[in-house]
């Protein structure tokens, strides 16, 4: 009797293994349509594609983020996977949907992204520059203001301002940067200077010399480039509030500008502080709001104060940005707040479980992932937190 149940059973208990590992598989298999969207549109990016990746293509990546605006631990990610995708996030479409419902004949609004390391405070403001590029703004875009008050590629002392300090390779990069986003808009919107720009003796920029002059001189001559850079954002402030266009001003780090010091030294050893450095008060004086037919993005960003390393963000819960807590605590200046006050603060936080999901699903689809074992999805989250950058990280060594 025993020897005829005995073959059934172990039918029977293979079969369930065989169903077992099936839904297993079924379960890991990543499904297109359920982390993807194919809207390349981001001005269609709503509620219903949040959680879902997007790709940049590669030519407007180059134009866009060629110069700046990834992470570098996202651009190896872009390296390693081939394409350039987003995940479509609340932040971002929360922003879309206010600048949809923006009347731009009032005073430009301020948005200011805040939340913990790691969150996606830069890829949300990547997402919305890559909407201003669609939509055709005039897009002003400073992808981390850190890198001037830390590594700076060198020193000069102004010759316009006295006691100031000019960044003069920097300033010259971004506005390689800046041609690289604008170059054919400005061309078709054939803006011009309103004044002239006398730079030598010998070298002008007369009054009514296209707008692309003025960035082309900078580039040319380093030395004018903090200049040029001042020239540049004041004529746009004049161009957006006449109607002649329309700007997006997209700044990463916006805090550093109002910190005590930065890590740049004078000839005397002195420390240099944010306010000496020429490229400041261009910056600030186009994030104040007494122009219109533009928008302002800035991020509050907690490694600014600390100095830390951009690429080893901290994640314990000292550093962590309480979803409770009120947005004038996050930014650590007064000078700061005041600046931006009026502003509306848009709190990023880390993965939901639908986000959570899809960026797995995303990364079996890569091979970032490469093991099936069961319950690895959750150790991934109780030992990520959620946080889209430590999950990134983890996922890397398995």
């Amino acid at each position: 009797m025993i020897r005829n149940i005995l073959p059934p059973a172990r039918l029977c208990y293979s079969t369930i293994t065989a169903n077992a590992t099936a839904t297993l598989s079924n379960k890991l298999q990543p499904k297109l349509d359920e982390f993807r969207t194919t809207e390349q549109s981001v001005a269609n990016h709503s509620r219903t594609t949040i959680g879902r990746f997007y790709t940049i293509p590669v030519d407007v990546r180059k134009k866009v983020f060629g110069h700046g605006g990834l992470p570098k631990s996202f651009e190896k990610q872009v390296k390693t996977f081939n394409e350039c995708s987003l995940m479509v996030r609340q932040p971002a479409v929360e922003i879309i949907e206010y600048i949809k419902r923006t009347d731009f004949n009032r005073p430009v609004n301020r948005f200011v992204l805040y939340g913990e390391d790691g969150a996606g405070k830069s890829l949300a403001l990547a997402h919305l520059l890559h909407y201003g590029y669609q939509q055709q703004y005039v897009l002003i875009h400073v992808p981390w203001v850190p890198n001037w008050m830390k590594r700076a590629k060198e020193i000069a002392n102004s010759t316009t301002k006295e006691g100031s300090i000019d960044l003069p390779l920097d300033g010259a990069a971004w506005l390689v940067h800046f041609k690289s986003q604008n170059g054919p808009l400005l061309k078709e919107l054939g803006l011009t200077v309103s004044r002239d720009y006398v730079w030598t003796k010998r070298e002008i920029t007369p009054t009514g010399a296209p707008l692309l002059d003025l960035v082309e001189h900078g580039i040319n001559r380093a030395k004018f480039a903090c200049d040029a850079i001042a020239a540049l954002l004041h004529e746009l402030k004049q161009h957006s509030s006449a109607g002649r266009a329309r700007t997006m001003v997209l700044i990463d780090g916006f805090n550093a500008f109002f910190q005590p010091h930065t890590r740049l030294l004078t000839e005397s050893k002195a420390r240099v502080k944010p306010d000496q450095i020429t490229l400041t008060d261009p910056f600030l004086s186009i994030t104040r709001n007494d122009w219109r037919n533009g928008v302002c993005v800035l991020t509050i960003d907690q490694m600014v104060a600390e100095f830390k390393d951009k690429s080893k963000p901290h994640h314990n819960a000292s550093d962590a940005v309480d979803a409770s807590q009120p947005p004038v605590s996050v930014i650590d200046s007064r000078e700061c707040f005041e600046h931006l006050d009026p502003f509306v603060p848009v709190h990023v936080v880390g993965y939901d479980e639908a986000e959570y999901y899809s960026c797995i699903q995303y990364y079996l689809d890569r091979k970032w992932i490469q093991t099936t074992e069961a319950g690895f999805d959750d150790e991934l989250k109780m030992l990520s937190c959620q946080n889209p950058y430590q999950l990134m990280q983890l996922c890397a060594s398995l």
